[in-house]
């Protein structure tokens, strides 16, 4: 890897805390992406971690048509860049049902599809779909062990995928099973992989032989993505491989992804002889996780975080550091997803110069509909 890929020769003209995008090495991801699976047909990246149009035109570029997202405005900027097949895979309730049935009649020559857990929404999004003369096409959200959201494999699941195939306004078209709580090792992510997949394939198995037909199955995230990808016909959905981050990096080792995008964050103070303070705060960092395990600086590895709040962080740099105000840190976000989310536009990088912009559109949680 090239030392030092992340420094920005005109780095003087950005200003900071700034999220920063090396569209060199996102196309290098999704190259990678692509060479990973046996068929890019295969591939339905989320559009939770880039949340821009530049990203989705470029693996649409490469030949991924189908996608994931998990609101409204992340699936219109989807179907704004032509996408032909987004799955929100999020249950729609409320002004969020009117707002999905919106889109599919705003774009119609995308193919739209929700997820579904329980009878009682099935029937409110059949209602709505059937009384605009509309078809929305779900699936099943089965609960594999993520304990978030989705209904336990089973009879009650059964009988809820046979309620949306005789439903008017609904169209089956399979189960999404995600594994988000499936981590360790890639020994240990395969064992706990494959044990929760296995409930989702005795169901498809259960529905074949009763007579349904064209059971897709969208499986996992971006941690067990090498393990799926090995299955046949199962849909793959990873989202943070786009743009990678320091979490992953460490704890997916297999995975030749690379980190493509960092912040930009300058020191500003000098509170005391050992620490310095820095503009990277709760509102420029996603400050999720406990304050040690949000931000790495490569050029500074040792650097302790003491304190944070919304626009500073406490950094201890030791007895004798050299740092002065004006001076400019790397980080790599220990998760990218919400990083990015926190930030309107990013400013592009290539060639070791800023070159551009790409405005996380998505960010928003309204964009038209």
């Amino acid at each position: 890897m090239q030392e030092n890929w992340y420094r920005i020769d005109n780095i003087d003209e950005l200003d900071s805390p700034a999220l920063v995008i090396y569209p060199q090495r996102v196309q290098a991801n999704i190259e990678t992406l692509i060479a990973m699976i046996d068929d890019p047909l295969r591939l339905r990246p989320h559009a939770k971690t880039h949340k821009n149009k530049e990203a989705t035109q470029l693996m649409m570029a490469a030949g991924i048509n189908k996608f994931k997202c998990a609101t409204i405005a992340e699936a219109e900027m989807l179907a704004q860049c032509g996408a032909a097949d987004i799955v929100l895979a999020y249950q729609p309730v409320g002004p969020k049902l009117k707002r999905l049935l919106k889109l599919t009649q705003h774009y119609p020559n995308t193919r739209f599809s929700c997820l579904i857990d329980n009878p009682a929404s099935a029937q409110e999004i059949a209602s709505a779909f059937a009384a605009a003369a509309q078809t929305i096409g779900v699936y099943i959200d089965l609960n594999i062990g993520q304990n978030r959201t989705g209904i336990t494999p089973g009879d009650k699941a059964i009988v809820l995928y046979n309620f949306c195939a005789d439903a008017s306004g609904l169209s089956p078209r399979g189960l999404h099973a995600y594994d988000g709580h499936v981590k360790g090792t890639l020994e240990e992510r395969t064992i706990a992989s494959n044990e929760a997949f296995a409930q989702a394939e005795a169901m498809k198995k259960t529905l074949l032989a009763m007579g349904h037909t064209d059971i897709n199955i969208i499986a996992g995230g971006s941690p067990s993505f090498p393990i799926h990808a090995r299955r046949p016909v199962v849909e793959c959905s990873p989202g943070t491989f786009i743009f990678w981050d320091k979490n992953y990096l460490d704890q997916c080792p297999e995975q030749p992804f690379q980190i493509a995008a960092a912040v930009v964050t300058r020191v500003i103070s000098l509170p005391n002889p050992t620490h310095i303070c820095i503009d990277l705060g709760h509102k420029s960092i996603a400050a999720e996780n406990e304050i040690t395990k949000r931000v790495f600086f490569p050029d500074a590895p040792g650097l302790q975080p003491i304190s944070q709040s919304e626009e500073h962080l406490v950094l201890y740099a030791g007895e004798g550091h050299t740092f002065q105000p004006g001076d400019v840190l790397y980080g790599f976000p220990l998760h990218v997803c919400p990083t990015v989310a926190l930030y309107e536009r990013a400013y592009t990088v290539e060639n070791g110069k800023l070159s551009g912009e790409w405005k996380i559109l998505a960010r928003d949680r309204k964009i038209g509909l």
